[in-house]
């Protein structure tokens, strides 16, 4: 994919695209605490208020929806919060272009997002079951109406992969949904086909929500 892994002296998980395949450098690196603004602006251009908090949001779905009509600064809020305490919640990765955040990817701790594992098309799968220690999940991955169809989510996924290593990680797990006429939109949660190509094989193949694995 064009993409390589920068030494250990380099900021965390550091990857360069390509110039011959991306045609600007791209650069994607372990989220801080200085990329709040640039990742709030990311957000705002897609159009997106949830700032990856639903899964650690613990009240009815409802509840939820509310939240996001009526009180979306306080997701932003939350989200900045815990990239400025560096907490596992906003733990991921950021793609640059230049200045301006062109991609994010929430990489999280398997036992830190039950919610995501107690949805119905995953609840007690054989394959979830076991040690969840040093298992990582893609929690989300948003990449810039104006940058996709690219090669940035590639990037991403190596950027976390690198993270989830450095972090002492076994597996990671991506939970994407599949299907042929998705719209951009619905792959929050990122694409089978980049997941694939980055090496993760199928541990659960069930219709549109398979469940796939990167042993590390």
């Amino acid at each position: 994919m064009g993409a390589r892994v920068a030494g250990p002296r380099a900021r965390a998980a550091a990857v360069t695209l390509d110039a011959s395949e991306n045609g600007s450098g791209v650069r994607v690196e372990a989220a801080g605490p200085g990329d709040g603004p640039a990742l709030v602006d990311l957000f705002d251009r897609a159009g997106v208020a949830c700032f990856c908090r639903y899964w650690h949001f613990p009240e009815t779905s409802n509840a939820w929806l509310a939240r996001m009509a009526h009180a979306a600064d306080t997701n932003r809020y939350e989200f900045l919060t815990a990239l400025r305490e560096g907490s596992e919640e906003a733990l991921g990765v950021v793609a640059r272009k230049g200045d301006e955040a062109i991609g994010w990817l929430k990489l999280a701790p398997a036992t830190s997002v039950p919610k995501m594992y107690e949805r119905r098309p995953y609840r007690n799968l054989p394959c979830l079951s076991g040690s969840r220690d040093g298992v990582f999940v893609v929690g989300c991955m948003l990449v810039d109406p104006r940058e996709r169809h690219r090669s940035i989510p590639d990037a991403l996924v190596a950027g976390a992969i690198g993270v989830a290593r450095e972090r002492g990680g076994r597996a990671i797990e991506a939970l994407p949904r599949r299907a042929a006429d998705l719209r951009d939109e619905e792959r929050w949660m990122g694409s089978f086909s980049t997941f694939s190509r980055a090496g993760f094989r199928v541990v659960h193949d069930f219709g549109p929500y398979p469940v796939l694995r990167l042993s590390l």
